[in-house]
């Protein structure tokens, strides 16, 4: 077998798998409502993910690429699991990562465009989890492909694509035990479900913020009564709620108070930031959609990217008691319910915190009132070990050669369960965790897209390391 790969020839075939083959099978993925057991607890009887996993099967199956096994594995009341195995035809195991359960719907898409509508335009393909991230396994089987179309080596390679991601993989767990001894001890992992600070260059996560989550309940009444009546002697509960959050939270700078939720940040993620910010500039936040006049917390942009990827910060992401305005009476409601999303820093833990969020916000309430915080979703981030010489090298010159710019290492501030779980149980394993989400791409929101160019790019940039880690 030759050792090199040559670029201009996998640049073709990956360009040609992806518009013949990929974006067609992820324009029909795309039309599966596939939502992660969180937001669809009747998964199983409406089979919109059995469908999802149906599909990339199939697709699967249909590649020629030798020593491959497909198996969906199913573990009793647990959403299913896609393994692919490639035997290895140089040294070593490689674990690539995935999934195919998809974000609710979201309010806010454009008149052409929905979350399981399809829509190619501006070299974009917009709707929900094509690319968070369902382009995942096939980039990896494609990747695969391209070393065997030329004869270059590479390691063993299971790949693993779940459907519980989104809600926390919390049937991940179990499926890590049952196939340990067929996945083994990789050296490599590599996960496609991260971000990029924009479609020019390949993008290291190289962190991952943890998330305590939950429902801050506050009740004053046991019947709502009239404003007029009540206003003035009865405590409104929103307001105990807002003087509740002001203890977790500085309301003027979005600062959170408690070192509880706090962590040092190592040098090196400081540096990292700061070389980051020099490529992004001002785009880290105009990539976001602010109205008119509005802005970010702060201007340091090194600043910025610190407080998104190491630093906690809140979001009240939901409510309930609250009418909608139209039917909005004049009445002291009887209590208010906000959902609490904390992100957490990387190395945090994430059920220490929950557990301190909820002494925090139960401790002394105001006015007598019934105060209640049930945690939903309390995960742990991860911070990447030191990079390998090799696989330093292995990305920088993916980088170089399929996007043609140098490669870029920076935090992300959301989570991926699945990445401190595998640091936990592979802790002398690298990691090439990267993606597809860059600016506007809006996952989990409306009009979210994949930027296609760059998952082409990505695709290739994959190969190359695998190459790279064989050799």
């Amino acid at each position: 077998m030759s050792a090199e790969l040559d670029h201009a020839s996998a640049r073709a075939l990956v360009e040609g798998i992806w518009e013949d083959s990929i974006l067609p099978e992820l324009t029909e993925y795309i039309r599966i409502p596939a939502k992660s057991p969180h937001f669809d607890a009747d998964w199983a009887a409406n089979g919109h993910i059995d469908a999802a996993v149906a599909q990339a099967e199939r697709w699967c199956r249909e590649q020629p690429i030798d020593g491959m096994t497909v198996e969906v594995v199913r573990l009793e009341g647990r959403t299913p699991v896609l393994l692919v195995e490639v035997a290895g035809t140089g040294e070593g195991t490689v674990l690539l990562y995935g999934h195919l359960d998809k974000q609710p719907e979201m309010t806010g898409w454009d008149a052409d465009k929905g979350p399981w509508q399809p829509v190619r335009t501006d070299g974009r393909l917009y709707g929900r989890g094509g690319a968070d991230d369902g382009y995942a396994v096939f980039a990896s089987l494609t990747a695969i492909r391209a070393l065997q179309e030329q004869g270059v080596p590479h390691g063993r390679c299971m790949v693993l694509i779940e459907t519980c991601e989104e809600s926390g993989s919390f049937d991940l767990p179990a499926y890590m035990e049952a196939l340990a001894g067929r996945i083994g001890d990789p050296e490599l992992v590599i996960c496609l479900d991260s971000g990029c600070g924009n479609y020019d260059q390949l993008w290291l996560t190289t962190s991952l913020r943890g998330m305590a989550m939950g429902d801050l309940s506050v009740a004053i009444l046991s019947e709502g009564v009239h404003s007029g009546d009540a206003g003035g002697v009865v405590p409104d509960s929103f307001r105990i709620a807002r003087a509740l959050l002001d203890r977790l939270e500085d309301p003027a700078s979005g600062h959170i108070r408690p070192a509880a939720f706090q962590a040092e940040i190592p040098d090196g993620r400081i540096e990292q930031a700061h070389t980051a910010a020099e490529v992004l500039g001002d785009a880290v936040h105009r990539k976001f959609p602010f109205v008119d006049g509005a802005g970010p917390d702060r201007g340091a942009v090194a600043e910025l990217i610190l407080d998104r990827t190491w630093r906690p910060a809140l979001a009240v992401t939901g409510a309930d008691g609250l009418p909608p305005l139209a039917s909005a009476g004049n009445v002291l409601r009887p209590g208010t319910t906000l959902r609490l999303s904390l992100r957490l820093p990387p190395t945090v833990d994430g059920e220490a915190a929950t557990t301190a969020l909820k002494a925090l916000l139960e401790s002394d309430p105001l006015h007598g009132a019934r105060v209640r915080f049930a945690g939903s979703w309390a995960t742990s981030g991860w911070n990447a070990p030191p990079l390998e010489d090799w696989l330093a090298a292995a990305v920088d010159d993916a980088s170089r050669q399929w996007f043609g710019r140098e490669a870029v290492s920076m935090g992300e501030g959301g989570t991926i369960p699945f990445m401190g779980m595998l640091g936990a149980r592979f802790p002398t394993a690298q990691f090439l965790i990267t993606g597809v989400l860059g600016p506007q791409s809006n996952a989990h929101g409306p009009n979210e897209f994949l930027h296609i160019d760059t998952a082409k790019r990505l695709t290739g940039s994959v190969a190359s390391v695998l190459a790279a880690h064989a050799g």
